[in-house]
């Protein structure tokens, strides 16, 4: 698949994809499968309506230190969460789209990212939700320490959060996915 023929955000998702070296087997695994699923249906699997199961991005947004991680309270889900969302007309990539969702999710305009890709994470989803799985793709940032969260319409809450000590209702593997994260982060700055 040469990304040339591909709509932009796919073509820059496909790139970030191979370029990426991720540290685990489990990663490196799905992240071919993220390479198939995003080649074989290139206009829409990053579309928000281009079917039950597409492209999501994530930014998990940090403290300086890396010691506090931002989550919000999300409506639907019932579950404190990274901030992250669908991919839009207006984003050139899926790390646009990530960063874009935290900023309107958490009412911080300064984030500075860090490192590249960092993770994928294919979850199911529950009822309320109009898709069935999200292929999601994480990335990070950081806030300035005075940064006061805003919580927006899509959550209840917006909180930091230890890293080591992660509220109870997140969702399964939760934990697992912001260590690798974490892992990633300190790989990728050595």
């Amino acid at each position: 698949m040469t990304t040339a023929a591909l709509p932009a955000p796919a073509a820059d998702l496909v790139t970030r994809l191979r370029q990426w070296l991720p540290l685990g087997p489990e990663q490196a695994a799905l992240r071919d499968e993220y390479l198939s699923f995003v080649g074989g249906s290139p206009h829409t699997a990053l579309a928000r309506d281009g079917g039950p199961e597409h492209v999501t991005g994530s930014c998990f947004v940090f403290t300086p230190d890396l010691a506090r991680v931002l989550l919000c309270f999300h409506k639907k889900g019932r579950f404190w969460v990274q901030l992250g969302g669908h991919v839009e007309p207006v984003d050139g990539s899926v790390a646009e789209a990530a960063y874009r969702e935290a900023r309107e999710e958490c009412g911080i305009d300064d984030l500075s990212p860090i490192g590249a890709l960092l993770d994928v994470d294919r979850h199911g989803l529950g009822g309320g939700f109009r898709c069935s799985v999200h292929w999601d793709v994480g990335f990070a940032a950081i806030a300035r320490p005075e940064a006061a969260p805003v919580a927006s319409a899509e959550s209840e809450d917006v909180a930091w959060w230890p890293v080591a000590a992660l509220p109870e209702n997140v969702p399964p593997q939760f934990g697992r996915r912001l260590a690798g994260v974490l892992a990633e982060l300190a790989h990728q700055r050595a």
